[in-house]
């Protein structure tokens, strides 16, 4: 955990994510009787922050990137920004989406999605995420949906790269873009146009509410933040 923390300089939370593998591994061991006791036992993890650190795109912010998105000369982009930002799909989804997974159930057109534990669930297309995904299979009838620039399928860095540059292209001043950014833009656009956190959070996939609520108590502190109230009653002095 030392070195995780000191060497590999990584977050709180991906030292508990990773810690909990291994204490889940001992405590098989113990139960199988390989081992007397398990050494994590009294390891203390590190203590992981009640919001999330990732700020989500503003409304006029995501507008213009998904306007941007969709004039580029490249349908994968608007593809990407779609599945990522209107669908609420992690990144390993969406790359990993093949043309195959393409479906209807029900009068709807759907994607089957293979997500976290394997997990499998059909998420509808919007008609926008539909024109998306068509613009980027084309008349392709196999392979992944998202391609990058050689052909091949889309993984996280090529989907990284593309994201900086639409940012970039939209004007977007982000210290740091990057696929979740989308996903967390997601679920705060879900919560600003007033659906109801649990349908949020099965939208989002979330099996606890909490993580949905992560995603949006740090953007609301900005929204309430005391120096708004401060600059708009001492407006007329400024």
């Amino acid at each position: 955990m030392r070195w995780l923390q000191d060497v590999r300089r990584y977050q709180p939370s991906t030292v508990s994510r990773r810690l909990s593998v291994v204490v889940g591994f001992y405590r098989v061991c113990v139960i199988d009787a390989i081992l007397e006791h398990s050494p994590a036992d009294y390891v203390r993890r590190p203590t992981v922050p009640a919001e999330s650190p990732t700020l989500g795109l503003g409304h006029l912010q995501f507008e213009a990137l998904i306007t941007t998105a969709r004039t580029s000369p490249n349908p994968n982009d608007f593809a990407l920004v779609a599945l990522l930002g209107l669908l609420g799909l992690r990144i390993f989804e969406a790359c990993g989406s093949n043309i195959a997974d393409l479906g209807e159930e029900h009068g709807h057109r759907v994607l089957r999605v293979r997500g976290k534990g394997g997990k499998v669930v059909l998420v509808p297309l919007p008609p926008a995420v539909a024109r998306a995904i068509d613009r980027a299979v084309d008349e392709r009838t196999s392979g992944p949906i998202l391609r990058n620039v050689h052909g091949g399928r889309m993984d996280r860095h090529a989907a990284t790269r593309r994201l900086k540059h639409l940012a970039r292209a939209a004007g977007i001043r982000m210290p740091r873009m990057h696929p979740h950014m989308l996903r967390h833009t997601f679920v705060t656009t879900m919560l600003d146009a007033g659906v109801s956190l649990r349908d949020v959070q099965i939208a989002a996939r979330h099996a606890d509410p909490r993580t949905t609520m992560r995603y949006d108590r740090a953007r609301k502190n900005l929204d309430r933040h005391p120096n708004y109230i401060l600059a708009a009653y001492m407006a007329s002095g400024t």
